[in-house]
C-alpha cells in the first residue's frame, strides 16, 4: 500500500523515482479505505531531506498512510524556505482538535542547550502531553527521545567525551518485543550526536523497557509497556550519504571531527560509504505501524482518546 503525500511534495518525485509506492491526494479521493493519520513534527534543520527519509520508510508497508507535517510556531526555519512551510506546514494550534493514530517527532540540532534554553521548548512540551490523549503511538527520534525522555520521566541526557559519530551493530535484548520482530542478531543503526541517555536511569523508571542496545553506541530503544512511547536514540532514517554529509561539514569548517566509524570502506574517506542499516530501518518502521498503530488504533479515530 502506498504513503499518501500533498501532490507537490517534493518528496512525491525523488520516491516515484526510486519505485517507492506513493499515491497523491488526487488520486487517494477515489479509494475508499481509511488510511493511517501520521503526524511528523519535523525538528530538522533540512526539512525537505527529512520528509523524504520519513516518507520513504513509511511508505514501504502494506498500509496506506497519510502523512500530516507539523513546525514549530515559536520557531521560523533559517534552512527551508517559506514558501514550502506555508504550502505543506501546519501549526499545533490547526491540528490540535484532531486524533492521529501515530506520530514521529524528528531529532533537532540542539544538544548543547539544556532542554530548557531551546526556543520551543514549551510548544513541544505541550504536544508531547497533548499526545498522551490524541495518538495511539508517538516515535521519538534522536534528541527527542532524549527531550521525550525527560518530559515524560524526568531522565536527563548526558553529554559524552566525543561525539558518538558512525554506524554501530546493536542486539535485541528484549526477545519478546514485536517492534524488532524479524531482526537479526546483529544489525547496524547510524548515530551522530554528543549526548546520551544512561542504562541505570531507564532502568529506574518501572514503566520503561529497554529493547535494543548496543556496546559501543549504548541504549537504542526503549519503549513503554504497550508502546505508546517509543525512543529510538539513532537515526536508521539517515540516507546513505547523510554521515558523509555531516562529516564533510564539519571537516571543512575545521571543527574536531573522526571519520564516522564503519562507513567507508577502511576507514577511507575518499571511497563511497556502505549501507549496512537499509533493511533494519525498513523493519523497524514497518513493525512499528503494523503493530503499534495499524493493530491497536481503533477504527473510529475519535476513540483514540479512550484508550
Amino acid at each position: 500500500m502506498p504513503i499518501k503525500i500533498p501532490n507537490e511534495l517534493p518528496a512525491t518525485k525523488v520516491l516515484n523515482e526510486e519505485n517507492i509506492f506513493v499515491i497523491t491526494e488526487t488520486r487517494a479521493l477515489t479509494q475508499d479505505i481509511r488510511p493511517l493519520q501520521i503526524l511528523i513534527v519535523n525538528l530538522m534543520p533540512t526539512k525537505i531531506v527529512t520528509e523524504t527519509q520519513l516518507a520513504r520508510l513509511l511508505g514501504n508497508t502494506p498500509l496506506q498512510v497519510e502523512m500530516e507535517l507539523l513546525m514549530m510556531s515559536t520557531h521560523k526555519p533559517t534552512h527551508t524556505a517559506e514558501e514550502h512551510m506555508l504550502a505543506f506546514y501546519k501549526t499545533f494550534d490547526e491540528v490540535k482538535h484532531c486524533n492521529f493514530d501515530g506520530m514521529v517527532i524528528t531529532g533537532a540540532p540542539v544538544e548543547h542547550l539544556n532542554f530548557e534554553e531551546v526556543e520551543y521548548w514549551d510548544e513541544l512540551c505541550t504536544i508531547m502531553e497533548w499526545s498522551k490523549t490524541h495518538v495511539t503511538s508517538t516515535f521519538h527520534i534522536c534528541w527527542a527521545a532524549q527531550a521525550a525522555l525527560y518530559y515524560h520521566y524526568g531522565i536527563n541526557k548526558k553529554r559524552l567525551d566525543k561525539k558518538l559519530f558512525g554506524v554501530f551493530p546493536h542486539t535485541v535484548e528484549h526477545k519478546g518485543s514485536i517492534l524488532f520482530r524479524g531482526f537479526d542478531d546483529s544489525f547496524m543503526v547510524p548515530h551522530s550526536r554528543h549526548t546520551t541517555v544512561l542504562r541505570e536511569d531507564i532502568e529506574a523508571v518501572p514503566e520503561l523497557k529497554i529493547l535494543a542496545a548496543s556496546e559501543e553506541a549504548g541504549i537504542y530503544a526503549v519503549s513503554t509497556d504497550k508502546g505508546r512511547q517509543i525512543f529510538i536514540t539513532g537515526h536508521s532514517e539517515y540516507d546513505a550519504d547523510t554521515l558523509n554529509k555531516e562529516y564533510l561539514r564539519d571537516k571543512n569548517a575545521g571543527l574536531p571531527i573522526e571519520v564516522p566509524v564503519n562507513y567507508f570502506p577502511n576507514d577511507d574517506d575518499s571511497l563511497l560509504p556502505m549501507v549496512s542499516w537499509r533493511s533494519s530501518a525498513n523493519l523497524l518502521y514497518s513493525n512499528w505501524l503494523n503493530y503499534f498503530v495499524y493493530q491497536t488504533t481503533p477504527y473510529d479515530i475519535s476513540a483514540i482518546s479512550e484508550q
